[in-house]
C-alpha cells in the first residue's frame, strides 16, 4: 500500500525528467555529442520559470521564455565547440560551470526561490499529484509528452531534421555531402537545452521552488532513462518516436526503482551512489547480453 501510495508522485516525477531526457537524447544518440551542459540548464530553466512567475507574468509565457533562455545555453556550449575548438564534452563542463553563477545572478543571489500554488497559477504540482481531478499533473504532462514527441517526430522527418541525424550518424559523410555541420551541431545542443530548460521549468513548479543545485546529477538521471529504455524496448520499438516514448518510460522505472529503495529504509544521502549503481547495471546489460548470449559463428557457415 506504501508504494502504492507513492506510485503517482514517483510517475509524476519519471515524467518530468523524461522530458529533460528526450533533450538529452538529441544530443546523446542523434547528434552523437555528450554534453553536460544540462545540469546547468535545468536549474537555468527553473529559475527564469520561478522568478517570471513571482513577478506577476503569466505561466505559460513564463515557461516559453525559460525555454528560450535554454536555447541560449545550448548555443553558448554550441559555439565553444565549434568556433573555439574546444572538445564538447569541455564545453558543456564549461557552460555548466559559468550557468551556476549565472543561475544565482537570476534569482537575487539566493540558492532557493519558493513558490507555493496557493499564491500564484501554476501548471503541476505535486499536491495535486494523488487527486483525482484535471489539477493532476499527470494529465498535464501526459498531453505535453505526446505533444512533444509528436512535434520532433515530424522535425527529424523534415529535410533539415533528417540532415541533423545524418551528421550525428557520420560526420565526415555529412560534410563530404555538402552538409553543414557546425551548423548542425548548434542547433541540435539549442533543441537539446531548451527542452532541458523547459522541463526544469515544470520541475521546479512541481517542487515548489527553484533552486540553483535542482540540475546536480541531471545528466545521470538523463543517461538512465535513455539506456533503461534502449535495454528494455530497442527490439520493441524501432521507429524514431517509440525510441523517445521509451525514454520516457525509463526515467518512470527509474523513479519506480528509486521509489522501492527509498521505501526498504536505506539512507536518503547514498541516494546518488544507488542512482550510479542504477545506471551501471543497465550500462552493463548490453555488454552481458552480447558477450555470454551471442550465439557463435561456426566456421565455413553465413558468409563466402
Amino acid at each position: 500500500m506504501t508504494l502504492l501510495n507513492a506510485l503517482p508522485g514517483a510517475i509524476s516525477q519519471g515524467m518530468l525528467w523524461g522530458i529533460m531526457a528526450i533533450g538529452l537524447y538529441i544530443t546523446f544518440r542523434v547528434i552523437n555529442i555528450s554534453d553536460l551542459t544540462v545540469d546547468g540548464s535545468l536549474a537555468t530553466g527553473g529559475a527564469v520559470c520561478v522568478m517570471l512567475v513571482r513577478s506577476g507574468l503569466n505561466v505559460w509565457i513564463a515557461i516559453l521564455l525559460a525555454a528560450l533562455v535554454g536555447m541560449l545555453t545550448g548555443l553558448a556550449t554550441g559555439l565553444l565547440h565549434t568556433k573555439c575548438g574546444i572538445p564538447a564534452i569541455l564545453s558543456g563542463i564549461l557552460t555548466q560551470l559559468a550557468l551556476y553563477s549565472v543561475n544565482l545572478r537570476i534569482m537575487d543571489s539566493k540558492a532557493n526561490q519558493p513558490v507555493s500554488v496557493d499564491k500564484y497559477h501554476l501548471l503541476v504540482s505535486q499536491r495535486y499529484v494523488r487527486e483525482l481531478s484535471l489539477r493532476n499533473p499527470l494529465i498535464l504532462l501526459s498531453v505535453i509528452i505526446i505533444v512533444l514527441i509528436g512535434l520532433l517526430y515530424w522535425f527529424f522527418g523534415t529535410e533539415k531534421g533528417s540532415s541533423i541525424r545524418a551528421t550525428g550518424a557520420n560526420l565526415n559523410m555529412a560534410k563530404a555531402q555538402g552538409i553543414n555541420t557546425e551548423a548542425n551541431i548548434n542547433l541540435s545542443l539549442v533543441i537539446s537545452n531548451s527542452l532541458v530548460a523547459f522541463a526544469g521549468a515544470l520541475l521546479a513548479q512541481f517542487q515548489g521552488a527553484a533552486d540553483v543545485s535542482m540540475g546536480r546529477g541531471a545528466i545521470v538521471i538523463g543517461l538512465a532513462a535513455i539506456i533503461i529504455g534502449e535495454v528494455l524496448f530497442s527490439k520493441i520499438f524501432v521507429n524514431f518516436a517509440l525510441k523517445l516514448f521509451s525514454v520516457v518510460i525509463g526515467a518512470i522505472l527509474y523513479y519506480i526503482v528509486l521509489q522501492i529503495i527509498l521505501l526498504m529504509g536505506l539512507n536518503t544521502n547514498d541516494l546518488k551512489l544507488f542512482s550510479a549503481l542504477i545506471v551501471a547495471v543497465f550500462l552493463s546489460v548490453p555488454y552481458f547480453k552480447e558477450k555470454h548470449f551471442r550465439k557463435p559463428v561456426i566456421p565455413g557457415k553465413g558468409g563466402n
